[in-house]
C-alpha cells in the first residue's frame, strides 16, 4: 500500500516543519512542507494528502495572537475546502503553535461534528500564568482511547515551550463534556502516577508539573471522531532516545523517543 501523505503546513514564523516532516518520513509516511501562500493560491491541492499537520513556532509572529492569523487563513479562505478534507477519512494534527491554530480556527474543539465553527468560541489558549514563555520537560497521561495518535499509549514525556498553551474555557460544565465525550486527549501528571486532577474540574497541578496553568492540567484535546488532536507538547523533539536530557543516566536505552509513536500510529491508520 501507498506511504500516506501529509502536508506540513509552514508559515512565515513557523521554524519545526522540517523536524516534523522528519518524524513522519521516519514513520514512513510521505511529508511535504508547503507554504501556507501555496495553499491559499491553490486550496484544492490540500485533498492531495491524508494527513494535515500545522507545527510548531511563532506563525506570523504572534503578532495578534498566538495562531491567530494563520487559524482565521484556515477559516475563511481555506474554510469549503478545509471542510471537505475534516469530513473525509484523514487526520489534522498540530503542535503547539498548531495547536493555537486549530483552537482559532475554530477546527478544535468540535472537528468536522462543528464545522463550519461557532463565532463564539466555548475554549480557547491565553497566557500562562507566570506571564512568560516556559520551555521544560513534563509528563502526560493519555487519557483518551478516541485519538488515532495516541493509540497504544499510556504515558509520556516530551518537552514544551511556549508562551500561551494555558486552556481556559467559558464555562466549567465543558471540562465534564469533554472528559465525558473522550476529548482531553493528555493530561499533565506527575512522574511517580498516571493521574492528575479529574477533568471536569478547574484545578491544576503546581508549576512546573503544569507549565502554564491549563485548566484540569490539559495539554492536548481531540475532536468526537479521534482524527483530530492538538497538544501543546512537543512530540517531534523526542523522536530519538538520545534527545531525552537524562539518556546519558538511562541503564536501558528505547529503541526511539516517546513521541515517535504518534507519528507511528498516524502512518499506520492509513496502512
Amino acid at each position: 500500500m501507498a506511504a500516506p501523505r501529509i502536508i506540513v503546513l509552514r508559515a512565515p514564523g513557523t521554524n519545526c516543519d522540517v523536524e516534523t516532516a522528519f518524524a513522519f518520513e521516519a514513520a514512513g509516511g510521505r511529508a511535504d512542507r508547503v507554504h501556507v501562500f501555496r495553499l491559499l493560491e491553490q486550496p484544492r491541492v490540500l485533498q492531495d494528502y491524508q494527513v494535515l499537520c500545522i507545527p510548531g513556532g511563532f506563525s506570523y509572529g504572534d503578532d495578534v495572537g498566538a495562531g491567530a492569523i494563520l487559524g482565521q487563513a484556515l477559516r475563511g479562505r481555506l474554510g469549503e475546502v478545509l471542510g471537505e478534507f475534516l469530513h473525509g477519512d484523514r487526520l489534522v494534527l498540530g503542535i503547539c503553535n498548531g495547536f493555537q491554530v486549530l483552537m482559532r480556527a475554530g477546527i478544535l474543539p468540535g472537528g468536522a461534528a462543528q464545522w463550519p465553527p461557532p463565532e463564539v468560541p466555548a475554549a480557547t489558549l491565553t497566557w500562562n500564568d507566570n506571564g512568560r514563555y516556559t520551555a521544560c520537560w513534563v509528563h502526560l497521561a493519555a487519557n483518551s482511547r478516541r485519538s488515532v495518535f495516541l493509540r497504544g499509549i499510556d504515558r509520556l514525556e516530551l518537552p514544551v515551550a511556549h508562551g500561551e498553551g494555558k486552556i481556559v474555557v467559558r464555562d466549567s460544565a465543558l471540562l465534564k463534556t469533554w472528559r465525558d465525550a473522550g476529548q482531553i486527549a493528555l493530561a499533565y501528571c506527575a512522574p511517580e502516577k498516571p493521574g492528575s486532577a479529574p477533568c471536569d474540574s478547574p484545578q491544576s497541578l503546581p508549576f512546573p508539573l503544569n507549565p502554564n496553568g491549563s485548566m484540569a492540567d490539559i495539554a492536548g484535546l481531540c475532536d468526537e471522531s479521534g482524527r483530530v488532536l492538538g497538544l501543546m507538547p512537543h512530540p517531534e523533539r523526542h523522536v530519538s532516545p538520545w534527545q531525552h536530557p537524562q539518556w546519558t543516566r538511562r541503564t536501558n536505552h528505547p529503541d526511539e523517543g516517546a513521541g515517535m509513536k504518534l507519528f507511528r500510529n498516524a502512518v499506520d491508520y492509513f496502512r
